[in-house]
C-alpha cells in the first residue's frame, strides 16, 4: 500500500509542535528550532505557489477559449 493510500493521522505536525512545552530548550536550541520552522514555512510556501501555478496552467488549457 502506498503512503498516499493511507489515511492521514489525526492532527497535524504544527498542532503537535504548538502544544509542546518549550521550557526545557536552551536559547541555542530555540534558535535552531526557529530556523527549522522558517525553512519549513518556505518549503510549504514554495509548494503552495507551485500547485497554484499548475492549477492556473490547467485552467488556462481547459478553459473555453471561444467564450
Amino acid at each position: 500500500m502506498d503512503d498516499e493510500d493511507r489515511p492521514r493521522p489525526m492532527g497535524d505536525a504544527a498542532s503537535r509542535l504548538a502544544a509542546e512545552d518549550l521550557a526545557p530548550y536552551s536559547q541555542a536550541e530555540l534558535g535552531e528550532r526557529i530556523a527549522l520552522l522558517e525553512a519549513e514555512i518556505a518549503r510549504v510556501r514554495a509548494h503552495r505557489d507551485k500547485t497554484a501555478d499548475h492549477m492556473a496552467a490547467a485552467n488556462a488549457l481547459f478553459s473555453k477559449s471561444g467564450s
